[in-house]
């Protein structure tokens, strides 16, 4: 689902951050006057001994400049942001809320390029939330992360109070409320599924580690890089200050994919289809549940009445619609994946409508549908739109969903076994039962 754009820098790296800063203080000042300035800063990496990860793919190297401690702590301007201007909305900013950071890795890459616009016009958050853009890149992506922030500018989002990019997580993930891990590495010709989750698991058993020291403790990550099941379990088990029911990891594209299925079928618009649930593994194992969801308030089983297509071709066209998108287009979804991303977290910032819910991967500990403890699975939620959710008890199981729910469990135990080594749960062995390819890895 994810797009490379992630290197991991070496201790000496520099972050360079690009901002336009009014505190939240400021925001009822009846001049109502947004001042600009740019600093770049050297700060080292704190990190394990022997790790490192080189993590990028099709792009190459930029220049790096040498720079004297002069050069790297003079503030600059950048771009229109040199100006100093009057916002006509004088009112209208008297009274916006409080700044909110939010943190994006893979910021250069094309979900991002989709996503960030969206965060930053008010979609997910609204038309009185102003926000902070911390955007993390690598060294060989550092030059496109300026392009993206050229961009962002130049759309002159009166919301977007701040654009930060930069190449060490413990900078950009500082104060961050809601972070969203999109940078991995896809999988490569001939790379086992095995290796892919230890290349990645490191990238994001270190994020979690500075999420954990500089984030806010009430931080909401949302886990899409893949295997994003696992790498929520890695990332959540390395910041043990914040709590585990705050990470989640991207199945929402999934739903998104399962709801249009349904309503293709049964000849309904999309809107139409509510209570769809994907549990388990965001991979070839995950179950679209098509006995509680409804088609205009009825049971799916009522409408469709060809069970089997349900079972059959519906079950394997979600499972594999990003396959072939890919096969299609040459390329894993982006915009789709942008789409879902803000609307998993809208999910979370606006109250469930009545009767209905949406999945989200999440830590089963304390689950209510006897899912094994101590993975992060799929499941059905509800939100009263504070950024928690809880789980949705009301569930009707049989013995296809629960035979299906329990494949995704099993793939999900092996996988946790094979990152035990970024976990702190000792020697990892990997045994995993088959190789379910997940969409976006090639």
């Amino acid at each position: 689902m994810s797009v490379a754009d992630l290197t991991t820098s070496p201790v000496t790296s520099t972050y360079t951050k690009t901002s336009s800063r009014l505190h939240s203080s400021q925001l009822s000042l009846s001049s109502n006057r947004l001042s600009v300035h740019f600093s770049r800063s050297p700060r080292p990496i704190p990190r394990a001994q022997n790790f490192k990860i080189t993590c990028s793919v099709n792009q190459v190297p930029a220049p790096v400049a040498v720079q004297t401690e002069e050069a790297k702590n003079k503030s600059e301007c950048f771009g229109v942001f040199c100006q100093t201007y009057d916002l006509k909305a004088e009112e209208e900013t008297k009274s916006w809320k409080k700044l909110i950071n939010v943190a994006v890795s893979g910021a250069a890459g094309m979900i991002s390029n989709h996503l960030l616009f969206k965060l930053a016009s008010g979609e997910v958050f609204g038309p009185d939330q102003p926000v902070a853009l911390k955007l993390l890149g690598s060294e060989r992506s550092f030059q496109a992360l300026e392009g993206v922030a050229m961009e962002l500018e130049d759309s002159l989002y009166p919301l977007l109070r701040e654009v930060s990019i930069g190449i060490n997580p413990y900078e950009v993930f500082e104060d961050a409320e809601w972070a969203l891990l999109i940078g991995a590495k896809p999988r490569g010709p001939g790379m086992e599924r095995a290796g892919l989750l230890d290349i990645n698991g490191q990238i994001f058993a270190e994020q979690g580690k500075a999420l954990n020291a500089v984030a806010s403790r009430n931080v909401k990550v949302i886990v899409v890089g893949n295997p994003c099941n696992t790498n929520a379990l890695i990332c959540l088990k390395n910041a043990p200050n914040i709590p585990a029911k705050n990470f989640h990891a991207l199945t929402r594209l999934d739903e998104n994919r399962a709801k249009c299925q349904l309503a293709l079928k049964a000849g309904v618009f999309y809107d139409k289809v509510s209570n769809m649930t994907i549990w388990g593994n965001h991979s070839t194992t995950q179950v679209p549940d098509f006995l509680n969801a409804r088609i205009n308030g009825s049971p799916v089983k009522e409408v469709i009445k060809d069970h089997k297509w349900l079972e059959e071709e519906f079950t394997e066209k979600v499972q594999k619609r990003g396959g072939v998108l890919i096969q299609k287009w040459g390329r894993s979804s982006a915009a789709s994946t942008a789409v879902s991303i803000a609307d998993a977290m809208k999910s979370l910032v606006t109250p469930t409508p009545e009767g209905d819910w949406f999945s989200t991967g999440v830590y089963t500990n304390g689950n209510p549908y006897g899912i094994a403890q101590d993975i992060v699975f799929s499941m059905p939620c509800r939100s009263k739109g504070d950024g928690d959710y809880e789980l949705v008890k009301d569930i009707t199981f049989d013995e296809y969903l629960r035979k299906r729910i329990a494949k995704s469990e099993a793939e999900l135990l092996a996988e946790k076994r094979c990152v035990a080594h970024l976990t702190g749960e000792g020697v990892a062995f990997c045994d995993l039962p088959e190789d379910t390819m997940l969409p976006g890895e090639m």
